[in-house]
């Protein structure tokens, strides 16, 4: 423990000390700092080890150590007899991704796989080569190493039209023991006492307990909106504004692997693969039964059997490329790149997404918001590093959430189409240029915007679409397992989307537009974006134009191996998660989704992962 306090001082140290002199240098010799660390460090004392024999058989093979593949691994070991090998294509985890504050300077250290999107029209004009950038976990715990760890489920009428729509046992009665069986959210909590709540699970959930003077702003500014505050926003009734629930324990990031791997690491029937990059499911061409994988590790070529089943877990974007490679997607696709079809399959379709726009940002006259240079003040760095508080608490920056209804809301005033997250920081407090390549923000057209205030005091807010219309695809660029995926990300292609978005503009403004905000001078950036300078600054034309310039994301890509009864001619597996037309095969994570629900994402893999374990318990045992 000594060793990770030490390096974590030099690593603190170096970027204190090269913030001064240049903004772009300080970034890239505090990652280059980051990157050492993260290859020479060695693994916490608890991390699961990285098996030193694969075995030629095990019972049954997950891919992929994220949110759904490492809660179906703890389950499935709670079986004594059964044996698990989960290969996970990246390494461990380590100090660095444990604190909340620093999740933008993780993608460019190797944590994540670096994916960006294929151009499209009316998207991420902002952006460097016009290409959306979708961040994806590479590591033990997957994404949830990588995310802002928010942790929001959804309301019922979420679930309940799963279930409409053919997915017995999937409404919200059905899910919510499954959402509270993972979860911990501590006896200290008054939230421990809803019946919405769970109390000893593996993942951790607290509200950190650092606050800037701000976000009671926030929450102040809601209630002068007319929305109830504080609210649980996983209870059933979550439209209103509220600090946010994270999973974090004690200040420090709660991922996928650290709450439901690291405390089973000594279970002798799991064995856990790391950097083991899975090329192909191996599916028996008569019998139609998936028996095993191929993987590369180390440079050697692999393969692995399974006796019972072969389950996908490697997430929304990785799962159908897996799938299409070993023969089960699209027919015409697949042929197209030179890959014998084994079953027809609508992969890689009905790709839905929370999208964003993160660049409004609205100044303030105190110094009462998160300011980069101002928070890496050594005081602050020896406050997390030794008690675990502070502002590095802070999940992502995100310290307020808010769940409202814009006019385009088509159920009720209950259901809400739009969430607004509160940062105490924004764009113009990016002094080392982190957070605008995370966004992937093009340098100069960041520069135009920002530049002129940089270092001033601001505070954020993002509205996010919670219910879209469009669909996007995900295709393979060849039949080489190397080549990354195609993504047409299909943001705002329908025209209701964009509508909705700019209504959810209009409410962040609304929000900084309240007393409560102007007592701290709160207003608007006042400089328009490049290639919006044609329509009138603020009007409704000149924030459409804003959602085709900064299209932003929160990692929450889902549906693309969609579930759905035999009716559905767009399933891809079935309401058990099996997929159709192949025995032995299954997939546990976000790829299963019909319909995105109005929530964040993570939360909901863990449930599909505690529900898909019994489900395979039900079928073995």
């Amino acid at each position: 423990m000594f060793l990770y306090q030490y390096l974590w001082y030099v690593t603190a140290l170096a970027f204190t000390l090269t913030v001064k002199p240049s903004h772009g240098m300080a970034y890239t010799v505090f990652t280059a700092v980051l990157q050492y660390y993260k290859n020479n460090a060695p693994d916490p004392i608890d991390a699961v080890p990285d098996a030193i024999n694969i075995e030629k058989e095990y019972d049954f093979i997950v891919v992929g150590a994220g949110s759904g593949g490492s809660v179906v691994s703890n389950r499935l070991t709670e079986i004594p007899n059964w044996t698990v090998l989960l290969l996970e294509a990246g390494g461990e985890e380590n100090l660095l991704t444990d604190v909340p504050l620093l999740v933008s300077y993780l993608l460019d250290i190797g944590y994540d796989w670096g994916y960006r999107t294929e151009k499209q029209d009316g998207i991420c004009g902002g952006m460097k080569d016009r290409r959306c950038r979708w961040p994806r976990g590479k590591a033990m715990g997957g994404t949830s190493v990588v995310n802002y760890m928010v942790y929001t489920r959804g309301v019922p009428e979420d679930y309940n039209n799963w279930a409409k729509l053919g997915n017995s046992g999937w409404s919200y009665e059905d899910v919510l023991p499954y959402f509270k069986k993972s979860e911990d959210i501590g006896l200290g909590n008054p939230l421990s006492l809803s019946s919405y709540h769970g109390i000893g699970g593996y993942l951790k959930v607290e509200e950190p307990k650092w606050k800037t003077p701000l976000g009671s702003v926030f929450l102040k500014a809601g209630r002068e909106l007319g929305y109830n505050a504080p609210v649980d926003h996983n209870g059933p009734d979550l439209v209103g504004f509220s600090f946010v629930l994270a999973n974090t324990d004690h200040g420090s990031r709660c991922s996928a692997s650290k709450a439901f791997l690291r405390p089973i690491r000594n279970r002798r029937n799991l064995s856990v693969s790391k950097n083991s990059f899975v090329t192909k499911v191996l599916i028996d061409l008569k019998t139609k039964k998936a028996y095993g994988v191929k993987f590369v590790k180390n440079k050697r070529s692999l393969t692995v059997y399974a006796r019972k089943e072969v389950i996908l877990s490697a997430g929304s974007l990785n799962t159908p490329q897996i799938m299409m490679l070993s023969g089960v997607g699209p027919a015409d696709h697949l042929t197209e790149v030179n890959i014998p079809v084994i079953k027809d399959l609508k992969v890689g379709y009905n790709l839905q997404d929370h999208v964003s726009m993160a660049g409004l940002v609205f100044l303030v006259n105190q110094s009462v918001t998160i300011v980069e240079s101002r928070f890496r003040r050594p005081k602050y760095l020896l406050q997390y590093a030794i008690e675990g508080q502070g502002p590095f608490t802070i999940p992502g920056g995100a310290e307020a959430i808010a769940f409202t209804t814009t006019k385009y809301a088509t159920n009720n005033s209950m259901v809400p189409d739009m969430e607004l997250v509160f940062g105490p920081g924004a764009l113009t407090g990016d002094t080392g240029g982190s957070l605008h390549r995370l966004l992937g923000l093009d340098d100069d057209f960041f520069n135009r915007v920002y530049g002129k205030y940089n270092g001033h005091d601001a505070w954020g807010l993002v509205p996010i679409l919670l219910r879209p219309k469009s669909r996007g695809r995900i295709k393979l660029r060849s039949s080489n397992p190397y080549h990354f995926p195609l993504f047409y990300p299909g943001y705002l292609t329908d025209p209701h989307d964009r509508k909705v978005l700019v209504e959810g503009i209009k409410q962040a403004i609304a929000v900084s537009e309240t007393k409560a905000f102007q007592k701290y001078g709160s207003k608007l950036l006042p400089v328009p974006f490049p290639g919006c300078e044609h329509e009138p600054f603020g009007s409704d034309a000149y924030w459409w134009c804003t959602t085709s310039m900064v299209s932003t994301n929160l990692h929450h890509q889902v549906g693309t191996c969609k579930m759905g009864p035999d009716s559905d001619p767009d399933a891809v597996v079935d309401p058990k998660l099996r997929v159709r037309g192949i025995k032995g095969l299954r997939v546990v994570d976000a790829s299963i989704m019909p319909v995105i629900p109005a929530g964040h994402t993570n939360s909901m893999v863990y449930m599909i992962g505690e529900k898909a374990s019994d489900m395979i318990k039900e079928t073995w045992l």
